[in-house]
């Protein structure tokens, strides 16, 4: 079924735009559904490498970019219970504590902070996503092709992860500076760490942030596939709107 999908897509993707009637893509469908005297085995080997290639990264260029264009708009995370990045764990123990003795703003003031710092660090992934995709090997198409439902996302993580991690980090430190409990929450964090009461990852609300921000990426990436591996046919009508503007 997945190879199955990817095929529709592709298949659509690379179709003669002045030929895509009603009739053609509903023959499309059935030959690869399997509802003509037909198989699979046949839709697929009349795809060149080529074409697998490009239709796939075509999708996957449209999937990362519609991700990181919503996650890089104001409220992408703050406003996606999803992806929004709360108080780290050791600071949540005592937020309530914080609102009953009148630090309550300085609490909303970092959650802010820390949201509008990933939206704003977000943008440097596109670069990165897009480049890892020119880079797939044929080997890469394939593996992804007839891979898991996340293959595209987890070889994302692999080829990406370390470089946006470094892009980001200092679009998140410009971000919450100057933020008073960002930098009381720094210098007591540190020391928990050393003794094991606070997280490793945790021990910095830069470097927090900045996971979050690239756990938020890979998530909204992931959503992106699964909806193209979901509804081939509606993620490929929609890209043959926009770039030929003739499915109609």
């Amino acid at each position: 079924m997945k190879k199955t999908a990817w095929v529709i897509l592709i298949g659509l993707l690379f179709s003669d735009a002045q030929a895509l009637d009603l009739k053609s893509l509903g023959d499309v469908v059935n030959k690869v559904s399997g509802n003509s005297a037909s198989d699979n085995s046949g839709a697929v080997s009349s795809l060149t490498d080529k074409e697998t290639n490009d239709g796939l990264k075509l999708a996957l260029n449209q999937g990362v970019t519609k991700a990181v264009d919503v996650l890089g708009a104001t409220d992408g995370f703050l406003g996606n219970k999803d992806v929004k990045i709360p108080l780290p764990d050791s600071l949540k123990k005592v937020e309530k504590g914080m609102r009953l003795v009148g630090m309550g703003d300085q609490a909303d003031e970092l959650i802010l902070k820390m949201n509008r710092a990933a939206e704003q660090a977000v943008p440097e992934a596109k670069t990165l996503l897009v480049n890892s995709i020119k880079q797939m090997s044929l080997a890469d198409v394939k593996g992804i092709l007839t891979g898991p439902q996340d293959a595209a996302t987890q070889y994302f993580k692999k080829t990406t992860s370390t470089e946006m991690a470094a892009k980001f980090l200092p679009v998140v430190q410009k971000a919450t500076a100057n933020v008073k409990l960002a930098d009381t929450y720094n210098q007591y964090a540190e020391m928990g760490s050393k003794f094991g009461v606070v997280k490793k990852e945790n021990a910095n609300i830069n470097q927090y942030v900045t996971q979050k921000a690239l756990d938020g990426v890979y998530l909204m990436v992931a959503k992106e596939e699964a909806a193209i591996r979901q509804d081939p046919m509606g993620q490929a009508s929609n890209l043959l709107k926009k770039v030929f503007g003739a499915a109609q």
